[in-house]
């Protein structure tokens, strides 16, 4: 009995050790493993050159604006659709607006919710794409591109009291409007301009003629010799609601001044134009698309024609770049987007950066 006992006791002890062992050693797995993926955290963050300005919902092509001494960030909200990819962009299937602000730079970022509903706006079919933002006689204006019933393109704006939002939308889209991308800049005289445009999945291409083809081509002119299709620009009306006057092509010419060809996929116009003003030149900026670099042209008028400067932003992780500049307590910053939070191309998020003028007028090149 006194042996039983003993042994016992011993296996006790024994069976007490071991689980103990196996319990300190799956806390020490478990923390290595948490360690490891702080670690991997850490070193995917020190990727990139700067870190997503909200991470609760993804969000893309961010058009910032100071108003009232406050940053607003006017950008796409994007959604998982459970659309296939494809390159007319239909996986990009946004339904509403948040509006972001921000007191300063690196400061804490508010979700003032949604700002504006596809479900609000009449004449829509799908798809919100690329927002921009004005403000002129107490009004704050919010300029959007969605398809229609019959899936094409066209530019719509909504009003509201208050920066934040929420926007009503008008009752029909801006007359004569077409395609994507729409960009507000009032210069110093107090004009207001408006850029727009975008190839492929933005239809510009099957505006060619001047009318929608909705057999035309899927991506450009499709001859790489002619030059290449360009943005569009207007003058807005005083009231901001329509266009005053034609639609004018924003010419891209290199320095000799030989416009951009359709095959100079490395330089010519795709979509996602921005317009600033820095010592009196015009900076005319946008994205190249398929070859994902940020570039920008420079003119003596805000309607050009431009002399190509060079790019101001290489690739960033996803298909799609696109951006806004704006100038904050005498800094200027680049706004723009990447898909560091999720990997998908659909799924993006917005971040900022420091923008620099060099001496000569040139755009430094910024490495995201």
């Amino acid at each position: 009995m006194m042996n039983r006992k003993k042994y016992t006791l011993t296996s006790y002890i024994a069976i007490i050790s071991v689980a103990s062992l196996v319990t300190f050693t799956s806390c020490k797995e478990e923390k290595e493993k948490e360690a490891s993926v702080e670690d991997t955290k850490e070193t995917t963050e020190k990727e990139f050159l700067t870190q997503p300005l909200v991470s609760h919902i993804y969000t893309a092509d961010p058009s910032a604006h100071v108003f009232d001494g406050k940053i607003y960030i006017y950008p796409s909200h994007d959604i998982d659709a459970g659309i296939p990819e494809n390159d007319n962009g239909d996986h990009f299937d946004m339904r509403d607006y948040h509006i972001l602000s921000m007191d300063s730079i690196g400061g804490k970022v508010t979700d003032h919710g949604i700002a504006l509903d596809i479900k609000d706006i009449p004449w829509a079919g799908r798809q919100l794409w690329a927002p921009d933002a004005a403000y002129k006689n107490g009004t704050y204006y919010l300029y959007f591109p969605v398809k229609d019933k019959d899936d094409v393109f066209r530019i719509g704006v909504a009003t509201s009291k208050s920066p934040q939002g929420p926007f009503t939308p008008e009752k029909e889209p801006i007359k004569g409007s077409f395609s994507i991308d729409p960009a507000v800049f009032t210069d110093d005289d107090g004009t207001s301009y408006m850029y727009f445009g975008g190839i492929w999945g933005g239809q510009l291409q099957q505006w060619a003629s001047g009318k929608f083809d909705a057999n035309g081509s899927k991506t450009d002119l499709e001859d790489p010799n002619v030059p290449a299709l360009s943005c569009k620009v207007v003058k807005l009306s005083n009231d901001m609601l329509q266009f005053d006057g034609p639609v004018q092509d924003v010419v891209i010419n290199d320095s000799n001044g030989k416009p951009l060809l359709t095959s100079d996929h490395d330089r010519r116009f795709f979509e996602g134009s921005w317009m600033h003003k820095y010592n009196n030149k015009y900076y005319f900026t946008y994205s190249t698309g398929d070859t994902h670099y940020l570039a920008y042209a420079t003119s003596d008028k805000p309607t050009g024609p431009f002399v190509y400067g060079g790019h101001f932003m290489n690739p960033v992780q996803g298909w799609t770049t696109h951006h806004s500049i704006v100038e904050i307590n005498g800094k200027w910053y680049i706004f723009y987007h990447d898909t560091q939070l999720s990997g998908k191309t659909h799924l993006r998020n917005v971040k900022v950066t420091e923008l620099t003028h060099n001496p000569d007028g040139s755009l430094e090149l910024i490495n995201p």
